[in-house]
């Protein structure tokens, strides 16, 4: 474990020496996420509800899938620059060293910029929370909890997820990013509004629904039985394929050479 803190306290340090270019940084993610919050808002100046939900409601699921992805891509910043680790042969370095090769590749590349998009999700959660409606009871504070906990574990394992391709393949898989980036986008608004096909599929093959529109529909149901404040902890079945096939890349992995 020290060799692990040590790690990040590193990665904190070398950050550290560009002051103004880390400020810089996490005020433009700030900014630039503010943009997605202005355009919900415009929206909702022209009509009352999408696809039944309230803005105070689309709020919260916007709130909700910023702090989770935040939080996911800030731990698996790594994991996002796996396929240039592996081209140009920094994951051979680390099958030398008697460590865990998943926390050698995610500590050293903590993502510190992803503050900003951090703290815009409080901000647009503090907006949302007296205006979706909700009863907050325990069991309710509980629930978005656990929304924003398991959704950040989520998006982590879809890093791992796109990162592990990069075992079998040299070449970009971008098309990835629509379940990571583009998440964090389509996510602003509950994913029954894409239809249900869309709704079914982020169900059982990409459970980002069960880290938003079921714990919404949870949230927003007085009459709901307090354990469906459990339901995001569903998605978290989802760490099993993600890290069976990342295992599976390793064993198969060939050395990029000298």
């Amino acid at each position: 474990m020290r060799f692990y803190l040590r790690l990040f306290a590193l990665n904190l340090k070398s950050q550290m020496q560009y002051k103004a270019s880390l400020f810089l940084s996490c005020l433009g993610q700030f900014m630039t996420a503010f943009t997605s919050f202005f355009s919900i808002k415009f929206i909702f100046m022209q009509i009352d509800a999408v696809g039944g939900f309230t803005y105070g409601q689309v709020l919260l699921c916007f709130s909700v899938i910023m702090l989770s992805f935040s939080i996911g891509e800030a731990v698996g910043g790594g994991l996002a620059n796996f396929p240039r680790m592996v081209n140009m042969g920094e994951f051979d370095r680390m099958l030398t060293r008697p460590r865990n090769l998943v926390l050698q590749v995610i500590i050293p590349f903590f993502d510190f910029t992803r503050v900003g998009l951090l703290a815009q999700g409080i901000i647009v959660l503090g907006l949302a929370i007296p205006q979706s409606g909700v009863t907050w009871r325990a069991d309710k504070i509980a629930g978005l909890v656990l929304m924003i906990v398991c959704g950040a574990v989520l998006f982590f394992c879809l890093f791992m997820f796109q990162a592990a391709f990069a075992f079998f393949t040299m070449n970009s898989l971008d098309f990835l990013n629509i379940f990571t980036y583009g998440a964090r986008q389509f996510g602003r608004y509950p994913f029954s509004v894409y239809g249900k096909k869309i709704l079914h599929f982020l169900t059982i093959c990409i459970p980002l629904a069960l880290i938003q529109y079921y714990p919404l529909q949870f949230l927003i149901d007085d009459t709901a039985h307090p354990a469906g404040m459990f339901i995001p902890c569903l998605s978290l079945l989802f760490i099993l394929p993600c890290y069976a096939l990342f295992r599976f890349g390793i064993r198969k992995y060939k050395s990029a050479g000298s």
